[in-house]
């Protein structure tokens, strides 16, 4: 299906302290749920029972897809990415790669989690005017292969809008999980993830092979001053932040000191940079009518 992304995973632990994903930190109670059904979805397989369909929903952002992958991961299972925009561009070739998709679940020995991403704009209420017959084929097609507990494969939709989902998607759902944006703690916490990944460890990994030897090597960014007290600040700052723009705002923080006389991240600039990103938000969120 070349609209759908596949990878084969076995089993690993979730983030190297057992606490977070990777890239993604999530509060501690929505933490515990995904943990919890990582580890019901491992042992469903092991006694070959029914799996359970679940439902991520939360803005954009919050670790929707990282903490779906990395499910299935924990779980054993294969995984499959697929987005509900990618749909529409296959026409009337959509049900037929619905159908093989479920079919080649059935091959999988592991079972496979099936992760649609921006669920509700291929899986909204099927009377929407704008939906072409082809949409409403696929979705047919995709609730005639959901219509009964599967052991072969796991539903995870994630959507912004899941009142927008329809009626029949929605009586498939057995977890329903909201991610919200990162709290302060969650901000600080996601703050030094991506200072780590982008400034101290900025210039210390390089290319393996003949051309790395042609390669220049990046230059190593000297920190100078940035305390705890400074990240606490710059988490305080970026109230309704995403995840995903705090990696942003960092990546911003390196470009900056890549932009500077001196490769260096003195506690100036990086307040300069928060302010500016924190500034650029509050403007975003005018020009969309949430302030």
């Amino acid at each position: 299906m070349s609209t759908v992304t596949s990878k084969l995973k076995n089993g690993s632990n979730l983030g190297k302290d057992g606490k977070g994903f990777g890239d993604v930190i999530l509060n501690p109670s929505l933490q515990k749920r995904v943990n919890q059904l990582a580890n019901a979805t491992a042992n469903t397989k092991l006694h070959q029972a029914p799996f359970r369909n679940m439902l991520f929903y939360g803005p954009p952002g919050t670790g929707k897809t990282m903490a779906a992958r990395e499910l299935a991961r924990e779980s054993g299972l294969d995984y499959a990415l697929m987005t509900g925009g990618d749909v529409a561009p296959l026409g009337a070739q959509a049900v037929t790669k619905i159908h093989q998709l479920f079919d080649w679940a059935k091959k999988s020995n592991r079972g496979l989690l099936l992760f649609i991403d921006e669920a509700d704009a291929f899986l909204c209420e099927r009377n929407k005017t704008y939906m072409s017959e082809a949409q409403r084929s696929a979705l047919n097609a995709l609730l005639y292969r959901t219509g009964d507990q599967s052991k072969d494969i796991v539903l995870a939709l994630a959507t912004n809008r899941p009142g927008d989902l329809d009626s029949a998607v929605a009586d498939r759902i057995d977890e329903v999980l909201e991610f919200p944006l990162p709290g302060e703690e969650e901000r600080s916490k996601l703050v030094k993830l991506y200072l780590d990944k982008y400034i101290v460890e900025a210039g210390e990994k390089q290319g393996k092979g003949w051309f790395s030897f042609f390669r220049r090597k990046p230059q190593k960014i000297v920190v100078k001053g940035i305390t705890d007290d400074l990240i606490r600040e710059a988490a305080a700052k970026t109230e309704g932040f995403s995840g995903r723009e705090i990696a942003k705002l960092l990546a911003s923080v390196q470009a900056a000191v890549y932009g500077s006389t001196e490769c260096e991240l003195t506690p100036a600039v990086f307040r300069d940079v928060v302010d500016y990103k924190v500034a650029e938000h509050q403007q975003r969120r005018k020009i969309a009518g949430h302030a």
